[in-house]
């Protein structure tokens, strides 16, 4: 029901004690298992040979006839005593048994003479040291005090209390301490009650406060408090920290001692002690701590199991006390110790066997102790063992393949491979605990198995077992191989334009690179094959500026981080300088004088791309708007217009000029195709004023598919929009304030 081996077991273990000097002592120990069953005792750890004086009784118990303190050859019957059992199971030892001798000291302290006014508090007190604790007992002129009074109160630590004092209460008092050691008697007291009770007003005053305690479970606590004042202050109780006393187990002793009686471990805290003045919120205040342990006592007991060999077996022991009790294992009576295949965690409350084999057959036991005592539980491990199992895996080999991948292959046993099911391969990191192994089942019919998801630059260890439907083989022989190193992972990479003949290349610190050594970075010019670089960066480094680059050509900028396994993958960025030079050019500094001069010679072309530009705005527009009620006719052929007699020799001449002037567009334009998106984003603004003011003129060009139109600029007011008709009358242009000639759709001015 404990959770102890029934092979071996203890029934009764021995227990503390206190020994009396020349007297017999008796240290119980019984034990129930499979027989023959060897008990044997030691002291502090040293086994006993049985003496005249000291022997091991029939039952298993210890039996000493005349308990020493002292023996004449510096020895002594006190020391910690132990029980061990044994039998071919295995050994299992008891508990600690603490064994002392009862003494008793001298006094060290006595009552003192007293002289207390009648109403007031007397206090005597006396403390003597000896084992077990003395009981202290009170006489006043040489005859026990009447604790029936309930004015004279006694507490366990030598304290006597009288209130309401009156003259019958002067006398000689003194004390008597008694246990199985000794009894001894305190000096004695007088105390002198004089005068009358006083009706002078005095604050209330804590004579004596609680003092800090130490105590075990079941224990009872006395807190004293005593106080003066008049008028009389009333004593009151709480925690420090706010908690309630709760009122089981609690009482008040005379005018404010607070007792607690039977002590759990939720007891302990500090006590605050209040003298308050009735009815006002005068006070004073005193403190004391007490601290109660409990020892140490199981929750969980470990559980004999049964295991295979090649198994993991696991023992749990979880105990509790006050203070947290330390934990110890033993096997068969020895201190555990732990190894690769052993191990303990969980503050020792967890204790793991891999890979068990027959030599790990054995009872262990868990010792909790603490400062106020100790326990123990066993339980034993039985190693199953088949005859017929298969004999370990043979010639097993691991090979690299890559930075996480590593190839395992084996052979099949020599001996019982018929009742094979399958193989188990064992797999852990050479650095790590046992218990980070874990396994991958493979079928019986493979003898290999591609391990994947390693990490690079890892050493890890292999082995196999094999498995049949009444247990596994031994395990194979360990090999142990490392995974490649890994090349760090491909940076991320920007590219920034500083100026028409620099950039800036800019990347990112990353988890994800792994571990590198630092970076190369490499550029050049797109139509050449050689690379300007390595440039090698540190691997803290984050940006990198590029210099003395040609503003004209496009560059390729590539990036990658190393280690020591070599190059990763690189990001190439392609980065051009053109725009920079582009905005520079028509965004120069501004100087008035020099711009208005250059103007003049050298914006001609600029002016003719900013005209076609609004000139395509102006189409996209009117087509939008009157594209549904026919074609839309920009100008009539310059034939029709010269053909026309009323048109004047000045006018003719203009248009001839036009004419001219849009052979030489197209001729212009079927030159170089302008971009439509180039041309906007060169030139997003519309033309100035005076531009459009001047005006100007282009024959159209021969059609073309959609988006692929080209289309000759006109002053808005020089253009109409003709729907075609049977009878060809010249139309009214659209806004206009007066009608035009009939057949002049031509322009006035030349652009």
């Amino acid at each position: 029901d404990f959770g102890h081996s029934s092979e071996l077991a203890f029934v009764v273990e021995p227990s503390d004690d206190i020994a009396v000097q020349e007297q017999p002592l008796i240290l119980y120990c019984q034990v129930e298992g499979i027989q023959p069953i060897t008990i044997t005792w030691r002291k502090n750890g040293v086994m006993i040979m049985d003496s005249e004086n000291a022997f091991m009784l029939a039952n298993g118990s210890f039996y000493v006839s005349r308990f020493q303190r002292v023996r004449g050859d510096g020895s002594s019957d006190e020391g910690e005593y132990d029980c061990m059992a044994q039998n071919h199971y295995g050994l299992v030892v008891s508990r600690k048994a603490k064994i002392q001798a009862a003494t008793m000291s001298d006094f060290h302290i006595h009552p003192q003479n007293a002289v207390v006014e009648e109403g007031g508090v007397a206090r005597f007190q006396c403390q003597i040291h000896g084992l077990p604790e003395p009981v202290i007992l009170w006489h006043k002129n040489s005859m026990p005090v009447n604790t029936d009074n309930e004015r004279y109160t006694l507490l366990p630590k030598g304290v006597l209390q009288i209130t309401g004092l009156r003259a019958e209460d002067s006398g000689i008092f003194h004390c008597v301490a008694t246990n199985i050691a000794n009894v001894k008697f305190s000096r004695e007291a007088r105390l002198t009650v004089s005068g009358s009770h006083s009706t002078v007003y005095k604050d209330p005053m804590i004579l004596v406060g609680p003092e800090n305690l130490t105590l075990t479970v079941h224990q009872t606590a006395v807190l004293e408090c005593i106080a003066t004042g008049n008028p009389r202050p009333i004593v009151s109780w709480s925690r420090l920290d706010g908690r309630p006393i709760g009122v089981e187990g609690i009482q008040v002793l005379g005018t404010g001692n607070l007792m607690i009686s039977d002590l759990t471990v939720q007891h302990s805290g500090i006590y605050v002690c209040a003298a308050n003045k009735p009815g006002t919120r005068v006070r004073r205040t005193a403190q004391g701590s007490l601290v109660v342990q409990a020892p140490a006592e199981f929750v969980q007991h470990p559980q004999s199991i049964s295991r295979p060999v090649g198994t993991t077996a696991i023992f749990t022991c979880v105990a509790q006390g006050e203070p947290p009790p330390q934990i110890t294992w033993l096997r068969n009576g020895q201190i555990l110790e732990t190894s690769d295949h052993i191990k303990l965690k969980n503050n020792n409350s967890t204790l793991s066997i891999y890979g068990i084999n027959q030599t790990d057959e054995a009872i262990y036991q868990c010792l909790a102790e603490n400062s106020a005592g100790s326990t123990q539980a066993s339980a034993r491990l039985t190693v199953l063992w088949a005859d017929g199992l298969p004999s370990p895996p043979q010639a097993v080999r691991a090979e690299t393949v890559s930075a996480t991948t590593i190839q395992v292959s084996w052979e099949k046993p020599l001996q019982n491979t018929k009742e094979i099911i399958g193989y188990v391969l064992h797999i852990r990191k050479a650095a790590d605990p046992v218990e980070m192994e874990y396994q991958e089942a493979v079928s019986k019919s493979t003898f290999q198995q591609l391990v994947t998801d390693l990490e690079p630059s890892t050493s890890y260890s292999f082995y196999i077992k094999a498995y049949t439907s009444r247990g596994a083989s031994k395990a194979s022989e360990v090999t142990v191989v490392s995974t490649l190193g890994e090349v760090p992972a491909m940076p991320s990479l920007f590219i920034k334009v500083i100026n028409s003949t620099a950039v800036q290349a800019t990347w990112e610190p990353s988890i994800k690179l792994g571990q590198h050594e630092g970076f190369k970075l490499y550029y050049r010019k797109v139509h050449l094959s050689q690379y300007t670089g390595p440039v090698l960066l540190a691997s803290n480094v984050t940006a990198y500026n590029i210099t003395h680059l040609d503003a004209s050509v496009v560059y390729e900028v590539k990036l990658l981080a190393y280690n020591q396994h070599g190059d990763g993958d690189s990001t190439v960025r392609f980065v051009s300088l053109r725009e920079t030079v582009e905005r520079t050019v028509l965004n120069p500094p501004c100087d008035c004088m020099k711009d208005e001069q250059n103007n003049k010679t050298s914006t001609t072309g600029i002016i003719i791309g900013i005209h076609i530009g609004v000139t395509c705005i102006i189409f996209c527009i009117l087509f939008l708007m009157f594209g549904y009620r026919g074609r839309l006719l920009m100008c009539k052929n310059v034939q029709e217009q010269l053909s026309t007699p009323q048109i004047p020799r000045s006018q003719r001449s203009a248009v001839l000029n036009g004419a001219a002037r849009r052979d030489r567009d197209d001729r212009d334009l079927n030159g170089k195709q302008l971009d439509m998106n180039e041309l906007e984003r060169l030139f997003p603004g519309s033309p100035s004023q005076e531009q459009q003011d001047k005006g100007m003129t282009s024959a159209h060009s021969p059609p073309a598919p959609h988006n692929d139109t080209q289309i000759s600029t006109l002053p808005l007011d020089e253009f109409s929009i003709i729907e075609e008709q049977p009878d060809p009358l010249p139309k009214r242009p659209r806004g206009g304030s007066s009608p035009a000639p009939a057949p002049d759709y031509g322009p006035t001015n030349e652009g």
